[in-house]
C-alpha cells in the first residue's frame, strides 16, 4: 500500500534522526521512523561524552589539530573546522534542552560541567552525563521530540529500501509494518539516520547494532560510499564470551585507567609515548598484537589504583553493570577485548547532509563527512551527530524537494525464505568479516573474504530474487552487499593508514591522500 505523501521523512531515531527532527519541525511536517531496536542502536550505548571546545584552557585550533593526527592524513580539514567550530553552539542547545550534564563543583572548575579527556585529545574537553551521555542525551531529545506536534512518531515500521524515480531523485522509503505489510512513504526530503556498519562483525560494542542498511539503500538509488575500509575497533570491550556487549568507554582510560596483559604488566609505554590514551587505531592493534603474542583471548583494564570513591563518582553504570555480571572493578582489574564499534566510512554529504542522490541527506554514522578520516578520535561522533543533524535541518527548513517524475516500481517475489538460513548466511559473514576484515588484514585474507562472500552473494541473490519482503532478508542482503563493497576498497588501499593496517603494505603510500569512493554498480561490474 501507498501512504499519502509526506513531507520530510526521517529514518532513525538515535541522537542524529531526533535532533534532526526537532531542527526542522518548526518549519514542515516530519515523519520520524522511530522501530524499537533504536533503543538498542549506538547512541543509547555511547557512554564517554561528547567532545567540544568549552574550557578557556582549551580552544578551536587545538581541536581542530587533534583530529587531524588522528585521522591520519585522510580528514577534510573544511569538515574538520566546520564541525569543531559549531561544537559549542550546539552544546548549548542541548543544554537549553536540558540535557543532565556532570556539573563540576571544583573551586577551580574554569566551566560549569565536569570536562573529562580521552585517547586523541591534549585538552580535557569531553562534556559527559556520568558515564551513560548517549542515554541521557537520547532520553532528553525524545521527551521534546513526543511533545512536538509537527513530529510523528512511526515505531511501527522498518525501513527495508528507498523510492527512486525515472529521473534519479529519492522519493521517499519502502516500509515493513510489525505484520510483514508493505508500506510505500513518498516523501519531499528523505534523511537517513540509520547508523553505521558494526554488526557486519562478530563482536561488537553494541547489542542491536546497525550493519550498514541505510548505506547500501542509498547505494541502491546510486549515492557515491566513501572510505568503507576504515572500522573503527574500540579497544575496551568488556571480555564475556557468555553475555551480552559492553563497552568500557574510553574515559575509563582518559581518567587513567592502564592496560596489563595477562601478566599484570603495562605493554603500551613501549608501543607509543602517548600510551592508553593514544589514539583508538594504536591501541587497538597493540592490544590485538598482545593477545596473539601471549596467546590470550583478553587483557585487562585497570582501575583499582583510582579508589572507590573516584570510581562510583565517574563510572557508575560501568561499575553497575560489571557488579550484575559478577566482576567488582574497585578489586578486580576488567577483561576487556577490541570489538567493532564505528563506521568512520558511509554515505558522502556535504555539510549539510546532502548526499550525490538529489532529495535524500544522511547524518550521523550512516554518514561520512570527511570529519574522522582514517580514525574517529574519542567523542567527536555525537558531536558529529548534533552539528550535521542541526546544519541539515536548518538546511531543510525552506529547501522543498518537490518532484514529479514517475517512481521506479519495485517488484517481488512470493517465496517465504527460511530464516535459519538467514541466519546461517548471516553468521558465515560475520566470521568472515572477523577474521579476514578486522584489525590487522592481509592480502591473502581479503583475497579470501572477497571469493568466499562472494559465494555467499550468489547463494542470497537467488533468494531474494523469489522472495516475499521481511525485515531480516532486507537487512542481511543490504549487509551482505556491503561487506563485499568494503572488502573491495580495503584491497584497493595499497597502503596502511589509521584504522586500515595490511602488512603486505605497511606504510603510508603517498604524502597527500585520497579517500576511496564506490558506488554499488563498481561492485557488480567486477
Amino acid at each position: 500500500m501507498t501512504d499519502s505523501e509526506h513531507d520530510v521523512l526521517v529514518i532513525g531515531g538515535g541522537v542524529a534522526g531526533l535532533v534532526l527532527a526537532l531542527e526542522v519541525a518548526d518549519h514542515r511536517r516530519v515523519t520520524l521512523l522511530r522501530p524499537t531496536s533504536d533503543d538498542q542502536g549506538a547512541s543509547r550505548w555511547a557512554q564517554g561524552g561528547i567532545a567540544a571546545v568549552l574550557s578557556p584552557q582549551d580552544d578551536i585550533e587545538a581541536h581542530v589539530a587533534d583530529t587531524l593526527v588522528a585521522g591520519d592524513g585522510l580528514c577534510d580539514e573544511r569538515a574538520v573546522r566546520f564541525t569543531v567550530e559549531q561544537g559549542p553552539a550546539a552544546i548549548e542547545w542541548l543544554l537549553s534542552l536540558g540535557v543532565p550534564f556532570t556539573p563540576d563543583a571544583s573551586p577551580d572548575a574554569g566551566y560549569p560541567y565536569h570536562l573529562t579527556r580521552e585517547g586523541g585529545h591534549g585538552a580535557r574537553r569531553i562534556i559527559h552525563a556520568d558515564d551513560a551521555t548517549g542515554l541521557a542525551v537520547v532520553e532528553t531529545l525524545r521527551q521534546h521530540v513526543d511533545a512536538h506536534p509537527g513530529i510523528t512518531l512511526r515505531g511501527d515500521l522498518t525501513a527495508i529500501g528507498l523510492i527512486g524515480d525515472v529521473a534519479g531523485r529519492c522519493r521517499g522509503a519502502r516500509c515493513l509494518d510489525t505484520h510483514g505489510r508493505l508500506h510505500e512513504l513518498t516523501a519531499e526530503d528523505t534523511v537517513l539516520a540509520t547508523g553505521g556498519a558494526s554488526g557486519l562483525y562478530r563482536h561488537t560494542t553494541s547489542p542491536q547494532p546497525a550493519s550498514g542498511e541505510g548505506m547500501m539503500m542509498a547505494a541502491e538509488l546510486g549515492a557515491e560510499l566513501m572510505n568503507l575500509e576504515f572500522q573503527q575497533f574500540h579497544p575496551t570491550c568488556l571480555y564475556d564470551p557468555e553475555g551480552p556487549a559492553f563497552l568500557v568507554s574510553e574515559a575509563v582510560r582518559g581518567e587513567g585507567g592502564l592496560l596489563l596483559n595477562a601478566a599484570g604488566e603495562r605493554f603500551m609505554p613501549a608501543v607509543d609515548p602517548r600510551a592508553e590514551l593514544a589514539p583508538r587505531d594504536v591501541v587497538a592493534r597493540a592490544i590485538d598484537a598482545e593477545m596473539q603474542r601471549t596467546g590470550t583471548d583478553h587483557v585487562f583494564l585497570d582501575i583499582r589504583h583510582l579508589g572507590e570513591g573516584a570510581i562510583l563518582r565517574h563510572f557508575p553504570t560501568i561499575h553497575a553493570h560489571c557488579a550484575s555480571r559478577g566482576l567488582d572493578i574497585v578489586h578486580r582489574p576488567i577483561p576487556v577485548v577490541p570489538a567493532a564499534h564505528y563506521s568512520c566510512g558511509g554515505v558522502s554529504t556535504d555539510l549539510e547532509g546532502a548526499t550525490t542522490v538529489p532529495g535524500l541527506h544522511a547524518i550521523g554514522e550512516v554518514a561520512c563527512t570527511g570529519l574522522h578520516g582514517a580514525n574517529r578520535m574519542a567523542s567527536n561522533s555525537l558531536l558529529e551527530c548534533l552539528v550535521y543533524a542541526r546544519s541539515c535541518g536548518q538546511r531543510l527548513r525552506t529547501a522543498r524537494g518537490r518532484a514529479d517524475a514517475d517512481l521506479v516500481p519495485r517488484h517481488w517475489g512470493t517465496r517465504v525464505v527460511d530464516p535459519e538460513a538467514v541466519a546461517t548466511i548471516r553468521e558465515e559473514m560475520r566470521q568472515l568479516m572477523s577474521a579476514r576484515v578486522a584489525i590487522v588484514r592481509t592480502d591473502r585474507g581479503l583475497d579470501e573474504a572477497a571469493r568466499e562472500l562472494g559465494v555467499l552473494y550468489q547463494d542470497l541473490a537467488l533468494r531474494v530474487r523469489e522472495a516475499t519482503p521481511s525485515v531480516a532478508l532486507s537487512n542481511l542482503w543490504h549487509a551482505l552487499r556491503l561487506a563485499r563493497l568494503t572488502v573491495a576498497s580495503a584491497r584497493a588501499r595499497r597502503e596502511s593508514r589509521g584504522l586500515h593496517y595490511n602488512p603486505d603494505c605497511p606504510v603510508h603510500a603517498e604524502a597527500n591522500p585520497h579517500p576511496s569512493r564506490i558506488r554499488l554498480e563498481d561492485l557488480e561490474t567486477r
